[in-house]
Parts: C-alpha cells; sequence; structure tokens
C-alpha cells in the first residue's frame, strides 16, 4: 500500500485540530506526506489556522475568528476540550505551521472563503507560500470556486484544487476551466471510474475523511496514487500492514 497519506487537520483523531500539537503528531508518522488544514483572517488580516468561523467548539470563546487580531487568537484555549493534556494550545497562524512543516511534509491549504468572506484571502496565503518557496509544493483548496479562480489569476506555480461531495458529470471540464489540477472529495464518491477519468485528466484526488481501517485499505486498492485524507494516521498503518 504506497498510496500517500493526508493527515486531517493535522493527527486530528490523536491531538486537537488544526493547533501544532495535530501538526506535530502528524509529523510524528514518517509516511504522512501531506497535511490538510483550514484558513481564515484574523482581525488584522493574518492568515490563521481554524476550521470554524464561530470558536465556540474548539476554542471556548464566544465571537468569531476575525472578532480577534492574531496575537489574541495564538492566546486562546484551543486545545484543552480535546484533553487537559493539551490546555493552552492557542491557534496558530499559518506562516507558524509553514516554518514547523517546510522540508518535513507539503501543505493542502483549505481556504474557508465563504463565499468571499474574507477579501484579499487568496492573496494573502499565496504571498505566504512564495515568501518561504513553498509554491511548488502546497495545494491551495476550496469549495469556493471563485476563490480558486482568484488564486489562478494571481499565480500560475501555485496547484489548485476543488472541494466538492458530488458527482456532476460536467466535474472535469470545470476542473480544467478553473485551471486545477487538484480533486478534494468525500471518500463515499470515489470510484474507479472517477480515478480513471482524473487520470486522464492529468488531476490529483483525494479522498476525505476515511477512519475506518478496512475502508482505508478498501479504497487504496483502487489505485496507489489516491491520495486518503484521516484523522487517525495510525490506522492507516494499521492498513497499511494488515495481511487480511
Amino acid at each position: 500500500m504506497l498510496n500517500p497519506c493526508v493527515a486531517h487537520r493535522g493527527a486530528s483523531g490523536l491531538a486537537p485540530e488544526n493547533t501544532m500539537a495535530a501538526f506535530r503528531a502528524a509529523l510524528d508518522f514518517p509516511f504522512v506526506q501531506w497535511i490538510e488544514l483550514d484558513v481564515q483572517l484574523s482581525k488584522d488580516g493574518i492568515p490563521v489556522v481554524i476550521h470554524d468561523d464561530s470558536l465556540r467548539r474548539t476554542a471556548n470563546s464566544g465571537g468569531r475568528v476575525g472578532d480577534y487580531t492574531a496575537e489574541e487568537l495564538g492566546r486562546l484555549d484551543a486545545g484543552g476540550w480535546f484533553g487537559k493534556s493539551f490546555k493552552g494550545e492557542g491557534i496558530p497562524t499559518l506562516e507558524q505551521v509553514l516554518d514547523a512543516t517546510i522540508g518535513r511534509c507539503r501543505l493542502n491549504i483549505e481556504l474557508k472563503t465563504y463565499g468571499g468572506r474574507y477579501p484579499g484571502m487568496e492573496r494573502k496565503v499565496v504571498e505566504l507560500l512564495y515568501g518561504k518557496g513553498l509554491q511548488h509544493d502546497s495545494v491551495i483548496t476550496s469549495f469556493d470556486r471563485e476563490a480558486l479562480r482568484r488564486v489562478r489569476e494571481l499565480t500560475p506555480e501555485v496547484r489548485t484544487g476543488l472541494i466538492i461531495d458530488a458527482l456532476p458529470w460536467t466535474l472535469t471540464d470545470e476542473l480544467k476551466q478553473m485551471g486545477a489540477t487538484f480533486l478534494s472529495i468525500g471518500y463515499t464518491r470515489v470510484s474507479e471510474k472517477l480515478l480513471a477519468d482524473m487520470k486522464r485528466a492529468n488531476i490529483a484526488v483525494m479522498a476525505w475523511t476515511v477512519n475506518d481501517t478496512p475502508m482505508i485499505k478498501r479504497l487504496a486498492a483502487l489505485s496507489e496514487t489516491l491520495m486518503i485524507c484521516t484523522n487517525y494516521p495510525n490506522r492507516f498503518l494499521e492498513a497499511a500492514q494488515s495481511k487480511a
């Protein structure tokens, strides 16, 4: 089983999602080639790593991400909800994650633009990637097609990918029109036909989010190029080592 393993929000089954602890946990597994994470903008316009726009679920705080500066977000407790040993884990900036993973792991950066909610976020993320020399080692993904088009207008070099949990018959054409070479798709949609179609179009495919060991093994058997996104890299390892 040679499939690329993608740690979803870091190793988010083993540590609090989208925190440095989760990213460190993912890096503890040598076979993790990619980390997926979510990016929004702080009040002072800095890309920060968090999934929800509300702080309630993972940071036990009122308000929304855009109500706080990056420094204030970094001081919130985004780990205590997961376990006492993670209490005090803050919300990191994208730059902090880039610095921690450079040369060790590639990043799948999901823009949580919510239909243009964070004007200028695409440019800020692209500039960070170029500033770190990572424009060829990352992919920017989103559900928001307009955000992906804006990234493509900014640069022809950074890969882009559509996130979707459906199979419209126009999918391949849509990806080509956006200049996207990456498809992030719900794992229940993955089939041999989809993988064959995407291979012909030279589009990489990532299946999300697969946390069941037998399902990881089943999907991996479809194609060794299929990227498998999971909260549990340890279960990916179990699937790879399984003889059954």
